[in-house]
């Protein structure tokens, strides 16, 4: 069997256990086998990872200074959703568990996205897109 390709994700987190009870609101569990007091590892496919570590734990891996996310964009991690029900879902969920959104919703017609902001500022921007309507190439 050929090997599929993971990604795994990796955030720095001021609180964990408060990361944890975030991203639990959302629906996201986590695999008990990579979690401990300093990093946990979120599911969010079979091939899709979030490692949230701890400050602390984060800087054993980077060279550099870790970015204020509140302040600066680092990454910008984008998640695909079945429908737009689902994109605003996550968003109301998001926002009720503590998160904060940072624009309106953006629809193309084709493509309907909106996102949010978790509780260190990490921007998750979740997206639908109906294969069936996008544009040809010119």
């Amino acid at each position: 069997m050929a090997h599929q390709q993971q990604i795994f994700v990796n955030l720095p987190v001021k609180d964990l256990p408060r990361s944890i009870a975030f991203f639990t609101a959302l629906g996201y569990s986590f695999n008990p086998q990579f979690t401990d007091d300093t990093a946990t590892c979120m599911i969010v496919s079979d091939t899709i990872y979030v490692m949230l570590l701890t400050y602390e734990k984060f800087k054993v891996f980077s060279p550099r200074p870790i970015a204020d996310a509140t302040q600066a964009v680092e990454v910008l991690n984008c998640l695909s959703c079945e429908s737009r029900e689902k994109v605003d879902e996550l968003v109301r969920k998001a926002v009720a568990a503590g998160g904060s959104t940072y624009s309106q919703p953006q629809d193309h017609g084709f493509m309907y996205g909106h996102g949010f902001q978790d509780l260190d500022g990490h921007i998750w921007e979740l997206m639908h897109m109906d294969p069936n309507a996008v544009p040809p190439k010119a």
